[in-house]
């Protein structure tokens, strides 16, 4: 679990804001732009402030965000929180996806606060990320947390590198989902999916 802690971001310290911003510039430079033109003045500084704000899950531990649970008070049939908006940046291009969660357990002895199952999908969402790796992570999370029966996590999302860029195909989805535990069982993964819908 190691790899899904919070990020240090020792490479980062290394590079300050300035040479961020100047990056910026090349890269402006480089589509045969002028960085200082009245438009692109303010862009470097823009950019990397937004950069800031789009991988600002690196500095978030995921099992912190579920320390906080509660005792289930005997329940131990599904919890699902579905409908998760999430915006990520693709690790490939750089560009954005946009799409929706549900994530669902079975707790044993212990629930946590909804809010806090889209808290920990943002926190992977706001990362440079692959959807495929971002549905294990938070499928991995939750169940070593929780220790829960099992964990479902399901995204659907759209690609701006698969829309705006090479195959060009704008209304392509793609659906990536992570099992564990019981959820694997074909009744358990049926129900959830269907609550997924």
């Amino acid at each position: 679990m190691e790899t899904l802690t919070a990020n240090t971001r020792a490479d980062r310290d290394s590079v300050t804001e300035i040479e961020a911003q100047h990056a910026v510039r090349v890269l402006l430079q480089y589509v045969g732009e002028d960085p200082d033109r009245e438009g692109l003045h303010d862009t470097p500084a823009r950019v990397v402030r937004s950069l800031d704000e789009l991988t600002s899950g690196y500095s978030l531990d995921p099992a912190s965000i579920l320390n906080t649970h509660f005792d289930s008070g005997g329940y131990d049939e599904m919890v699902v929180c579905r409908g998760i908006e999430f915006n990520s940046t693709c690790e490939h291009h750089m560009l954005p996806f946009q799409g929706v969660a549900c994530v669902g357990y079975i707790p044993k002895q212990r629930v946590v606060g909804l809010s806090k199952m889209a808290r920990l999908v943002d926190c992977f969402a706001r990362r440079l990320q692959i959807q495929e790796k971002m549905t294990h992570e938070i499928a991995t999370v939750m169940q070593g947390c929780l220790n829960p029966r099992g964990v479902g996590v399901v995204l659907r999302a759209k690609h701006l590198c698969m829309s705006c860029r090479g195959v060009r195909k704008p209304f392509a989805e793609m659906v990536t989902c992570s099992l564990t535990g019981v959820f694997r069982k074909p009744f358990v993964r049926a129900e959830f999916l269907a609550h997924c819908q």
